[in-house]
């Protein structure tokens, strides 16, 4: 059997499907029955996409109730594969209940069962085999599962604090003590500390065994600064940290925190006594600052910790009124800055610090206007970048005009450039050191732009940076700028570029994808074939699959190494990937692309349908850094990050709401799906259900709220387009609903299509002999009468229409041009997906929808013309840009950047082009793509 079974696992382990397949079937005909060979047929059918067939295979295999060790873990790859998770811990659970001393099979089924966040079901497994084989590791699975079960959202209060002690009683029955595993130990402080017996845990801790364990673990030394906050010990915990500053020499900035807690301790506690609380505050402060002090002493330059705790301390202290040296901050400032102005991390670490007035401003600006640009060494150049961040912090209202911006943005280049001499000899994929500079100089600029909206600043801040870029080919940062001031200047195809040279892995695609894909459907060209912002979707989201595929399965192996103290981190990790708020508004952004490329049919309808109304219930986990992007800005205006938005708002939750409400009633009303067709049509588990109450609410009532906080995420545009969308779908929703045909039907073409693609009836069906096919059976009730549209759908595109041309005589940014194009194409489209059921001339006359049929003629021919108008004159604009006068504006505009080494008059001319070339190009397209979406849809 082996020499047979091994060509299948190669065949497999290759990914050569078909040759699987076919080895499987020459087995298959002279052993029916054999559940291995079926389960591993399945597999290659699963990974070949034929997955009705896999079905019928997967269901054969676990009627069997297989218990061999290769099967089931065939079955759960396939099972996997299908998503039906629910369906493998079955599996388990019977092959367990027919050998229920096998103990590999009982950590099987208490893997499946924590593969899917079961916990309740993993607890009642590992209790029963810590009894049945007297294991401690199972005791401790237990315990974990029944942390974790208190912790689910969807446990009931009552039973939360039950669990705990539950939890509590098990680890007092141990049979071995707790701290000879960190873990454990870990795992024991957790339960104590959600139970609330501090006392019990603080014992353990302070234990000599305890101080053993926290003091080579971080988690469980984590864990014991915790526990002395909460029972109270601040004073005494900032003792035992500065204990551990001097004779340990711990440099930890947690421990010099708990000595500044300690330290105001008595204030932060809400007092009886105020005065008496600053009165014992006040005695301990010059003893911190003394101690502090002789840190800073000993430590020099070789730690910043001592040096910026007591900046902390003097913050503190003038913010409950007890400074008692008015120039002791400016004093600090000073000395940190003479002391660590040469490193790089010197301006994030005084910004918390610098926000002065006054005289104290004055001598502040004095100290740091002595830095020249007199460079010898890195250092140097570091100490005058950071002279210069601190300086722009501190800039005031009255000095910031779009003159005084350019000459400073100049400065900072001219000191950039000098600054490269000392990098000319670094490696390629090195950084140079003046690169902060050049971020600096392009930062003003936009501020310059903010100020004025004058577009010339935009493009001195993009040429000079794509010279920096140049020479720093590595710097996320100086890409990400160039992504967001290209974004601006209507070139997407240049910040795809750099987007992509910024080599984004793993989850950095959930955290930082918004840079590019964010409304990124203003900017695709899918109406025209070219779908590289829609592969660029595809390609981001695979972290989302890989992340449901494989986070579990390190939740597991944590269980299996009994690494506890990381498990909660997975699964916290897991459930932000999974309901990730960025996955679903790229999700919706592909939707937006999709529709514009692709046939829009019934399959199109029903899958997207689907997805949505899963995404529709998600309680969503905001993962976004914006953050990342560097804000040199003053502290007055506003930050880099929200000077460069797109169409100066970010896409949220409310954001994403509207658009779901949008499209999910528009693909209901376009799809002959109903909830009791979609359950039978499913493949895999239904995700888990919401503990959000909103999600409660009937579906349609949902889709029919509009709120205000939601709404206020919008554009002007998009709020005018969420108003005819809504008044879109009301006035069609009648005609829909009498022209649908019943679920039987729908459900006998299905069963038709698959029995045709399979040979197999649909599983699990039962189709009544009278259900009629073709959807058009007599109906009992008269038709709806119809009605004129509203005026929000008739007057839409005349709108939009004059919305355009405003933006064009006004010489607007190309975005919001293309911003006001692309939603006039998207209402079109969605007109086409609420209209497709009545295109055809048997259902007009079957439903007596002649008057209907006439007013979507009408409003489809004013779309059609519109979209005429609007692509003609935007593909006119295209020529425009790209034209050798245009070029040379843009280049009289870079004027002030030019230099004659290297940033001179050919580099910028060369930048010029790219940028025209790229606006040409996505105007062009757009443009003609809009011709295409009206030819198709005509």
């Amino acid at each position: 059997m082996d020499r047979q079974i091994r060509p299948i696992y190669e065949a497999l382990d290759t990914g050569s499907n078909k040759s699987a397949i076919l080895a499987c079937n020459k087995v298959l005909k002279k052993q029916p029955n054999n559940n291995l060979v079926k389960s591993l047929k399945a597999l290659a059918l699963v990974r070949s996409q034929k997955v009705e067939e896999a079905l019928l295979l997967c269901d054969e295999v676990l009627a069997a109730k297989p218990v061999d060790d290769p099967t089931l873990t065939a079955m759960m790859h396939v099972l996997r594969g299908l998503g039906r998770h629910m369906d493998m811990v079955t599996m388990y659970e019977d092959a367990y209940k027919q050998q229920p001393g096998n103990e590999e099979l009982g950590t099987q089924t208490f893997f499946a069962n924590v593969r899917i966040g079961n916990w309740k079901a993993a607890q009642q497994i590992a209790t029963k085999m810590h009894k049945q084989f007297q294991d401690d590791h199972y005791l401790y699975w237990s315990v974990m599962s029944a942390l974790l079960q208190a912790h689910d959202p969807t446990t009931p209060e009552a039973l939360r604090t039950v669990l705990l002690k539950l939890a509590h009683r098990l680890l007092s029955s141990s049979a071995t003590p707790s701290f000879y595993n960190a873990d454990r130990f870990h795992l024991h402080l957790t339960v104590l500390r959600e139970l609330g017996l501090y006392d019990e845990a603080f014992e353990m801790v302070e234990s000599e065994t305890g101080r053993i364990v926290c003091s080579s673990n971080l988690a469980c030394d984590e864990l014991r600064r915790e526990i002395w906050k909460l029972k109270g010990l601040t004073k005494e915990a900032g003792e035992h940290a500065e204990k551990r500053i001097m004779d340990a020499k711990d440099r930890n900035w947690l421990e010099f925190l708990a000595v500044l807690d300690g330290t105001f301790a008595d204030l932060t506690s809400e007092p009886a006594d105020v005065e008496a609380a600053k009165a014992a505050v006040s005695e301990r402060i010059p003893k911190t600052r003394e101690f502090l002090g002789k840190v800073v002493e000993e430590d020099g330059v070789k730690d910043r910790s001592g040096h910026l705790a007591l900046l902390e301390l003097e913050k503190r202290s003038r913010h409950h009124g007890l400074a008692t040296d008015p120039s002791a901050l400016i004093c600090l400032l000073e000395s940190y800055f003479q002391s660590f102005g040469g490193k790089p991390c010197c301006f994030e670490d005084l910004k918390p610090y610098i926000e002065l007035e006054g005289d104290d401003l004055a001598r502040w600006t004095a100290v740091l206007e002595k830095q020249t640009t007199a460079f010898t060494s890195v250092p140097d150049i570091w100490r005058y970048i950071n002279a210069q961040k601190l300086l722009r912090y501190n800039l005031p209202s009255s000095s910031l005009t779009p003159e005084a911006e350019s000459q400073r943005a100049v400065q900072y280049l001219n000191a950039y450039l000098q600054g490269l001499k000392l990098g000319k000899d670094l490696p390629s994929y090195d950084l140079q050191p003046a690169d902060d500079l050049a971020i600096l100089s392009a930062q003003a600029f936009v501020n310059a732009w903010e100020l004025s909206k004058d577009e010339t600043f935009l493009h001195n801040s993009a040429a000079l940076l794509e010279y920096a870029v140049a020479r720093s080919k590595t710097s996320f940062q100086i890409r990400l700028h160039l992504v967001r001031i290209y974004r601006l200047l209507g070139a997407p195809s240049l910040a795809l570029e750099h987007y992509r040279s910024i080599n984004v892995k793993q989850v950095q695609n959930d955290t930082l994808s918004h840079f590019i894909l964010s409304r990124a459907s203003t900017f695709s060209l899918s109406s025209i074939g070219d779908l590289t912002y829609t592969t660029e979707c595809l390609e981001s989201s695979r972290i989302y699959l890989s992340n449901s595929e494989e986070t579990a399965e390190f939740i597991v192996r944590a269980f299996g190494g009994e690494k506890y103290s990381q498990i909660p981190d997975f699964i916290v990790f897991e459930d932000r990937l999974d309901n990730s708020l960025q996955r679903d508004l790229v999700k919706m952004e592909h939707v937006r692309m999709r529709i514009a490329h692709e046939p829009i049919n019934s399959e199109l309808v029903d899958m997207e349908l689907i997805e949505l109304k899963f995404i529709f219930d998600r309680v969503h986990h905001d993962n976004r850094d914006f953050d990342i992007l560097a804000n040199y800005q003053p502290r007055g205006v506003a930050t880099f990050n929200q000077q460069t938005e797109f169409l100066e708002k970010t896409p949220g939750l409310g954001w994403l709401w509207v658009f779901l409400k949008i499209y999910i009633k528009a693909f209901q009303l376009a799809s002959d799906l109903d909830d009791t067709v979609e359950d039978k049509l499913l493949i895999g588990d239904r995700p888990k259900p919401s503990y959000d109450p909103e999600t409660k609410i009937p579906l349609n009532e949902r889709l029919a709220m509009k709120k205000q906080e939601e709404i206020n995420e919008l554009t002007p545009d998009e709020a005018l387009f969420y108003d005819y969308a809504s008044a879109l779908s009301q006035w069609l929703t009648p005609y829909h609903d009498y022209t649908r045909p019943p679920p039987s039907a729908v459900l006998a073409e299905a069963a038709k299509i698959t029995e045709q693609k399979t040979g197999h009836t649909l599983r699990g069906v039962e189709i009544p002999p009278d259900a009629a096919t073709n959807g058009h059976a007599k109906k009992d009730e008269d038709p709806p009468a119809v009605v004129d549209p509203p005026a929000t759908i008739s007057n839409y595109f005349d709108d939009m229409s004059r919305r355009f041309k405003e933006l064009l005589e006004g010489k607007g940014l190309p975005h919001e041009l293309l911003h006001v194009v692309t939603l006039t194409q998207e209402a079109f489209l969605l007109f086409v997906i609420e209209t497709t059921r009545f295109k055809a001339p048997s259902v007009i006359k079957v439903n007596k929808f002649g008057a209907l049929a006439q007013h979507i003629k009408e409003i489809r021919a004013k779309a059609s013309g519109v979209l005429s108008e609007i692509s003609s004159a935007l593909v006119n604009y295209a020529e425009r840009e790209a034209t050798t006068e245009r070029r040379k504006e843009v280049v009289e505009a870079c004027k002030p950047i030019i230099h004659e080494s290297g940033l001179d008059h050919d580099f910028v001319l060369n930048v010029a082009k790219k940028i025209t070339d790229a606006r040409k190009q996505i105007a062009d397209g757009v443009g003609k793509g809009m011709v295409r979406v009206t030819k198709t849809h005509a």
